[in-house]
C-alpha cells in the first residue's frame, strides 16, 4: 500500500474517525497521550502531559478547554487475538524506532518488513474537553467523527457527564467503545464499573476495554478496537466537495486555521473554496494534518473521510462559522450538510479596567485591544461596550457557563496583560413587554429582541409571543423596561442532573428545593450511589450551587445541568437606594420569596463598606415604590456641647438644634462616595 504522503489521500476504507469522550478528569488528554506514543506520532523524548492541551491554563488547571483533532497512523492485522497484540507491540514509553517526519510515523519491529505488520490505518481522533460549559465542544466534534471512546474512570465509575457524553454520542449514531481507565490504581474496581455500564448506558460490560492511560497498558487491545470495531466513514453521496466545519483558530501569520472534516469529493491546494452559509469565497494556499504538530500534506490533496486544517488567508473568525459547509467556488454543492446549533452565552457579566492603590492600572483603550485580541481565538463569548457610574468604561460580556467565564478572565489577564474587575454574574431574562414600540436599556442602547429562530422563544408554558407584543432580551437587570409595561418576566431553567452517594440525598434534595427546584426523577445507577433530577432556574445555579453540592457531598457528587427553556415567574427589579437615589448598576433581578432576605443581606453588606459622611446615609432596597429593607449609616457628629459646663439647659438644646439644620441642609446638597471596594463587596452576592 503506497503511503499516504505520497497520494495525499487515503483509502477511505482505511480512515477511523472517532473522539475521546469522558467526564472531567477522567483521564481522556492522557489516554490521548498515550495514543500518541502508541503510534510513535511523538517520541518519549517529546512527550509530556497533556500534550494536546496547547494552552498554559490548560495545563495548569488539568483541564482540557479547546478540543484537538489529530492524525495519526498504526497498523493492524485485522482478526489479531487479543493474546497476540503484546507480542507484536512495543511499549509507548519507548522512543528506540525511527520517525518518518512526513507524518505517517509507525513502527516496524527490527528484521520485519512494514506489510508484515498488516495494513495501514489513518487514525484521526479528537480530544475533547469533560467540563458542562464546553458541552458544545464535543458536540461539534462528534458531528465530524463516526465513533467515539467513553472513557470511565475505574475508581469513580458513571459520573454525571459520563451520561451527558453518552448521550450525546447516542443521539448522532455514533459507534461507542466504552474503555475502562486508571486500573493501575490500588482503589480501581473495573468489573464493578463495567456492570455499572452495562446499567446505566446498556453497552455490554464484556466489550469494556480496560486500560490504564498512564502505563500504557491495554493500549494494543484499544488500537486494535478503535481499527475493527469502528466503522469506515460513509460513502460520499454526492461528487461535489462538501467538508464540514468543526473548528476554527486564529494564527498571527497565516490568518483563520480551519479544520474541516471532508465528507464529499475532494479539496486540493489552489481550489478556490466558499463558505455555503456566509456566502465568502477564498483561495486554498495550504492543506496539512495535526500529528500533533502542523505539517503540511506535500501532495495538498485530501479525500472523502479525511480531516484536515485547511488556510486560505481569511483574515478574521468573524469570516467563518463553525458548521458551515465548505463547497467548490466552481461546480459547487447544492445542499449544505447539517450544522451545529450556534453555542448560546447564558452566563454575563461586567469587566472593567481596575486601578491599583498606587494609582496605576489598565485604561479601557488597553482592555478593549485584550478583548478584542481574545475573541479572535474564542468566538464563543460575546462582548459590548457598557459604562458604570462607579466603575467607569467597561464591557459586558456574556459566557457559556461560570468556567468560562473565569477562563477568559484569565486569560485577558496573562494574555492581555491587563487588570480587571469582574462584576458579579447574572443571567439572561426574556421579557415580554406590551406594544411593539423600540425600548431603549440604561446605556441609551436600543433593547433587541429575542431571536425568532430561538428555540426558547414560546416558553416552557408554550405560550410563545401574542399580537401586540415583544419578547426583549435583558443581560442587565437595570436594562429592565418599566414594570407598567412589563407582562411577564422569563427565566432560564435548567435540567440538573446529581449523582450522589445515597447517605447525601437528603442534603442534596434540600439544596435543590430551597433553591426553587421541581423534583423530577430519582435512578438507581449502582449500590451506594444514585442519580437525582431537577428543574433549578439558571439564576439559582451560576452564584454557589456547585460549592454547596460538593460541600454536603463531601466532595463524591457530580453535577450536569443544560437549560431546557425559559419559564414565567414571579420575578421583580430590586433597586438599591443611597440617600433616596437609586443606583442603577446594583440593581438586581429577584424572586419575590426571596426579594426580602436577599435585599437585607445587600444592604447590610453595604453598610460595612460605605465610609460615614458629615450627614446620615440611608441604605434602602426597594421593588417598585415598596421598601423592603433598610439600613443606615451613622453621621460623624462633633461634640458642640464640649464648652458648656453648665447653665441654661436650653442653651444645650439650641446648640443641638443648629447642628441638627447643618447635617439636614448638608443631608440635601451632599453626594455620597461609594468607594470601589464597597462596590465589588456588594456585588458578591455569596451567602
Amino acid at each position: 500500500m503506497p503511503e499516504p504522503s505520497q497520494t495525499g489521500a487515503h483509502p477511505p476504507d482505511h480512515i477511523r474517525n472517532f473522539s475521546i469522550i469522558a467526564h472531567i478528569d477522567h483521564g481522556k488528554s492522557t489516554l490521548a497521550d498515550r495514543l500518541l506514543q502508541a503510534t510513535n506520532a511523538v517520541s518519549a523524548r517529546e512527550a509530556k502531559e497533556q500534550i494536546l492541551d496547547s494552552m498554559d491554563i490548560e495545563r495548569e488547571r488539568g483541564i482540557t478547554i479547546k478540543a484537538s483533532a489529530v492524525t495519526v497512523f498504526h497498523r493492524h492485522k485485522p482478526g489479531t487475538k487479543s493474546d497476540e497484540l503484546e507480542t507484536e507491540y512495543e511499549s509507548p514509553m519507548d522512543d528506540s524506532a525511527p520517525e518518518s517526519g512526513d507524518g505517517s510515523n509507525h513502527k516496524t519491529k527490527k528484521g520485519e518488513s512494514a506489510d508484515s505488520h498488516g495494513e495501514l490505518y489513518m487514525l484521526n481522533f479528537i480530544d475533547t474537553p469533560g467540563h458542562v460549559d464546553f458541552n458544545y465542544e464535543v458536540a461539534r466534534a462528534l458531528k465530524a467523527c463516526d465513533g467515539a471512546i467513553l472513557v470511565v474512570d475505574s475508581t469513580q465509575g458513571v459520573q454525571a457527564q459520563t451520561l451527558v457524553n453518552a448521550y450525546l454520542a447516542v443521539n448522532e449514531n455514533l459507534t461507542i467503545v466504552p474503555v475502562i481507565n486508571k486500573i493501575d490504581l490500588p482503589s480501581a474496581r473495573p468489573d464493578e464499573v463495567a456492570e455499572e455500564i452495562e446499567q446505566t448506558l446498556g453497552f455490554d460490560a464484556a466489550d469494556a476495554i480496560f486500560v490504564s492511560a498512564k502505563t500504557g497498558q491495554g493500549l494494543p487491545e484499544l488500537l486494535a478496537a478503535i481499527c475493527e470495531k469502528f466503522p469506515a466513514p460513509r460513502k460520499p453521496v454526492v461528487k461535489q466537495l462538501r467538508a464540514l466545519i468543526f473548528d476554527a483558530v486564529y494564527d498571527d501569520y497565516r490568518g483563520v486555521i480551519v479544520y474541516a472534516r471532508i465528507f464529499d469529493g475532494e479539496l486540493k491546494v489552489g481550489d478556490k473554496i466558499r463558505m455555503m452559509g456566509i456566502g465568502r469565497s477564498f483561495l486554498v494556499t495550504e492543506i496539512g494534518k495535526m500529528n500533533p504538530k502542523p505539517y503540511r500534506l506535500p501532495g495538498g490533496k485530501v479525500g472523502p473521510g479525511e480531516t484536515c486544517y485547511i488556510v486560505a488567508a481569511i483574515r478574521t473568525l468573524k469570516d467563518v462559522r463553525i458548521g458551515d459547509t465548505i463547497t467548490l467556488e466552481v461546480d459547487p454543492a447544492t445542499e449544505a450538510l447539517p450544522g451545529y446549533q450556534p453555542p448560546r452565552q447564558m452566563v454575563f457579566c461586567d469587566f472593567y479596567p481596575a486601578t491599583t492603590e498606587d494609582g496605576k492600572g489598565s485604561d479601557f483603550e488597553e482592555l478593549r485591544e485584550a478583548v478584542e485580541k481574545l475573541s479572535l481565538n474564542d468566538s464563543s463569548f460575546t462582548f459590548a461596550p457598557v459604562h458604570s457610574e462607579a466603575l467607569g468604561f467597561g464591557f459586558r460580556c456574556g459566557f457559556l457557563g461560570l468556567l468560562h467565564m473565569d477562563i477568559i478572565q484569565e486569560r485577558l489577564e496573562r494574555e492581555g496583560g491587563v487588570e480587571i474587575i469582574q462584576t458579579a454574574p447574572t443571567v439572561s431574562y426574556h421579557v415580554l413587554v406590551r406594544g411593539t414600540d423600540t425600548i431603549t436599556g440604561a446605556n441609551g442602547q436600543s433593547l433587541k429582541p429575542v431571536d425568532p429562530e430561538s428555540p426558547f422563544i414560546a416558553g416552557m408554558d408554550g405560550k410563545g409571543v401574542p399580537a401586540n407584543f415583544q419578547l426583549l432580551e435583558v443581560h442587565n437587570p437595570a436594562d429592565l423596561p418599566s414594570l407598567s409595561f412589563v407582562e411577564e418576566i422569563r427565566e432560564p431553567v435548567c435540567r440538573v442532573e446529581i449523582m450522589v452517594p445515597k447517605e447525601y440525598i437528603g442534603d442534596i434534595m434540600k439544596l435543590c428545593l430551597d433553591r426553587r427546584g421541581t423534583y423530577k426523577n430519582q435512578q438507581f445507577v449502582s449500590a451506594g450511589r444514585e442519580l437525582l433530577q431537577f428543574e433549578i432556574p439558571l439564576a439559582e445555579i451560576i452564584y454557589d450551587f456547585f460549592d454547596k453540592m460538593k460541600g454536603l457531598t463531601s466532595g463524591y457528587g457530580t453535577m450536569d445541568y443544560e437549560v431546557i427553556g425559559y419559564r414565567a415567574d414571579d420575578l421583580n427589579k430590586m433597586d438599591i437606594l443611597i440617600n433616596g437615589d437609586p443606583v442603577e448598576a446594583l440593581a438586581i433581578i429577584v424572586h419575590r420569596q426571596k426579594a426580602e432576605g436577599r435585599g437585607r443581606h445587600l444592604i447590610a453588606r453595604l453598610k460595612e463598606q460605605i465610609p460615614r459622611h458629615q450627614f446620615e446615609i440611608p441604605l434602602q432596597a426597594a421593588i417598585g415604590s415598596r421598601i423592603i429593607a433598610r439600613e443606615t449609616i451613622k453621621a460623624f457628629r462633633k461634640n458642640v456641647l464640649a464648652k458648656c459646663y453648665g447653665g441654661d439647659v436650653s442653651r444645650k438644646r439650641k446648640l443641638l438644634e443648629k447642628q441638627k439644620e447643618g447635617k439636614k441642609r448638608m443631608k440635601n446638597v451632599g453626594s455620597v462616595t461609594i468607594p470601589q471596594e464597597a462596590f465589588m463587596t456588594v456585588l458578591d452576592q455569596g451567602d
